[in-house]
């Protein structure tokens, strides 16, 4: 292991800031990276809580002003953990300033954006990745290893569902994501980009075309702090829903495949239930999320039998416990993180690129518009 430290510069605080925050902190004392993160600095707006978040999870210091982070010479990575209406300007600046950028997911709100970021990634000379960190579940990647072996044969069939239930309820706030102008999206943005990620990861093919509709159920919520930009509805103190609470699309995909998605946040009783199935012709898998040291494998015709992925010889569980001692959710991002400094340090371009960041907003802005169009079929612009 170096010796070699690496700053680290985190803008955001909240939810995504803590699963990140775990991930810095833990990644050296479980893997061989080439070089050691030091959580440097956060950055959010209200000064008493970054203040509060930087003690608890461990950062040197806090500040209220992202430019601040990345001016800083002492910062080499820039991590943003902020909605999605921040991040292409946070992270052209941090590219221009020479430093190494992960950028959680959706990349951007819009393609524009998002090209803006490609663009100022390919001329930069700082690493660049977005966060999507299903990728880095041990069972995903284990499947995404049984189909380019080829075990499943020609894939004909993807099945990708997100179910949540959060919102349910009618008399939730109107928080930032369910506010276009923040979130860009609703259930599609928020979640449906990863099971169209996560679809094209594992298939090794690229969705192409899509036959899509939405659906907002619930039109107006109770006003929160926050919630800018939004009249109260008759002096109620409601505000408009501004996002799709559901969408789902039918797919063609670049070798053949045909598939079907579903992204809600009104699924009742789920509560992070990311599936993912593939049929081909000599082979199935099936995958969920909410049983997620679990792959479920069938060939030459069998019944699907479950494979714990919990051996180390399974993608990243080496680094962890004895088998049968299942993973969590946090420790996707460590392996995210370790694959980012591992690319940092080697100096490869990591994966998902800005550029892969973009392809699943060109999806996501297919869908939105063939869903615009009354499910007319709508091709995904490569350019």
């Amino acid at each position: 292991m170096s010796d070699r430290t690496v700053g680290v510069g985190m803008i955001g605080y909240a939810f995504m800031g803590r699963v990140h925050s775990q991930a810095w902190r833990s990644v050296a004392a479980f893997f061989d990276v080439p070089v050691i993160p030091r959580m440097r600095v956060i950055s959010g707006r209200s000064r008493e809580a970054t203040k509060a978040a930087a003690e608890q999870m461990g950062w040197e210091e806090a500040v209220t002003d992202w430019r601040e982070v990345i001016g800083r010479p002492d910062v080499d990575i820039v991590d943003i953990c902020t909605p999605g209406d921040t991040h292409a300007e946070i992270a052209i600046a941090a590219l221009r300033a020479g430093k190494h950028v992960i950028c959680e997911k959706p990349l951007a709100n819009t393609v524009a954006e998002a090209e803006a970021m490609v663009q100022a990634a390919a001329s930069a000379t700082g690493r660049s990745m977005v966060a999507f960190n299903y990728r880095r579940v041990p069972a995903v990647a284990l499947a995404r290893d049984l189909v380019a072996q080829g075990r499943l044969g020609e894939i004909r069939h993807v099945r990708a569902q997100y179910l949540q239930d959060w919102i349910v309820d009618p008399e939730f706030p109107l928080v930032w994501r369910l506010q276009k102008d923040k979130a860009g999206s609703g259930a599609l943005g928020d979640i449906g980009a990863h099971i169209i990620d996560a679809a094209e990861f594992i298939s090794g093919q690229l969705i192409t075309g899509v036959s899509a509709l939405t659906e907002t159920f619930i039109k107006e919520r109770p006003l929160s702090e926050g919630s800018s930009g939004l009249a109260a509805a008759g002096g109620s103190g409601r505000g408009t829903v501004t996002v799709d609470d559901a969408a789902l699309f039918t797919a063609r995909l670049s070798g053949g495949a045909v598939g079907s998605f579903e992204a809600t946040r009104f699924a009742t009783g789920r509560k992070n239930a990311m599936r993912i199935e593939l049929n081909g012709s000599l082979g199935s898998l099936a995958f969920d999320f909410e049983s997620m040291n679990e792959l479920w494998f069938s060939e030459g015709g069998k019944g699907f039998e479950r494979i714990l992925v919990t051996e180390p010889d399974h993608p990243y569980v080496g680094a962890w416990w004895p088998p049968g001692h299942g993973l969590g959710y946090e420790h996707t991002f460590t392996h995210e993180i370790r694959d980012f400094l591992e690319a940092i340090g080697q100096g490869t371009d990591p994966t998902p690129s800005f550029a892969d960041g973009l392809r699943v907003q060109r999806v996501l802005a297919a869908v939105e518009q063939s869903a615009a169009d009354g499910s007319r079929f709508t091709t995904v612009e490569d350019t």
